[in-house]
């Protein structure tokens, strides 16, 4: 059954392979979603390409580091949100998170702080009544610290953990809040990674989960990214430290 039209949707990080692929599913049931990104330019190319209805995309600039502009930039919006969808990402490798701290840092302000920042704003606006669903675009990295990764994974797992704890502060205006906790993504971010292409997901496919979250709360799509997941959280530290 398509969605109530008069729905407003805000996709922070737009220009994501996941939001991009979230974004047509949202306007194909009926919603009217702001794409919020740096890249603008990019995000209008993607919407004319995919020939989505202009009269339901709003485009606006974004920038999840840049705190300062958030109160303005929230301010600013045509409508209030129902949804709001926070997917905007950055990574580096491990070896240059180690080596390069401002690349560690922008991996921290855009996963966690820049997500802190724009949602409190969100979340303290007592002139929306409209707010029913939080959903945040978590990662697989951040349920255990790894060797390989854990720079990138402990900022993913602090946006892990801001959301649960915003999940229980909304619990009584009944805002649901909904944690993606994705395995390896087919995407701009991941190419030139040598990942296990069986573990590979298409951005299509975790964007299903975004768009249609039900009631769960933490979603992890892909049975064998559940499976790992389930693994993870399990694993004695000492063997956890022998995982790449």
């Amino acid at each position: 059954m398509p969605a109530d039209p008069s729905k407003t949707v805000l996709i922070l990080g737009a220009n994501s392979d996941v939001a991009r692929q979230a974004m047509l599913k949202y306007i194909a049931r009926g919603d009217a979603v702001i794409a919020a990104s740096r890249s603008t330019a990019a995000l209008e190319q993607f919407a004319q390409a995919a020939d989505a209805r202009p009269d339901r995309i709003t485009v606006r600039y974004f920038d999840a580091a840049d705190f300062a502009s958030h109160a303005e930039f929230y301010r600013s919006l045509p409508a209030k949100p129902h949804i709001v969808v926070y997917a905007a990402g950055f990574l580096v490798q491990n070896e240059r998170a180690l080596t390069h701290f401002p690349d560690a840092l922008q991996m921290m302000k855009v996963h966690y702080a820049g997500a802190v920042s724009i949602l409190n704003l969100v979340v303290a606006d007592s002139e929306n009544p409209h707010l029913e669903r939080i959903v945040g675009l978590s990662s697989l990295s951040g349920v255990r610290g790894r060797k390989s990764n854990f720079v990138y994974g402990s900022s993913k797992a602090a946006f892990t953990t801001y959301l649960t704890g915003l999940r229980q502060l909304l619990y009584p205006r009944g805002v649901k809040v909904h944690i993606i906790v994705a395995g390896y993504i087919r995407s701009k971010m991941t190419a030139g990674l040598e990942l296990t292409e069986s573990l590979l997901l298409e951005p299509e496919f975790i964007a299903r989960s975004v768009v249609s979250p039900g009631n769960r709360r933490t979603l992890v799509p892909g049975w064998k990214w559940k499976l790992i997941y389930q693994i993870l959280r399990l694993l004695p530290e000492r063997l956890v430290a022998k995982l790449p």
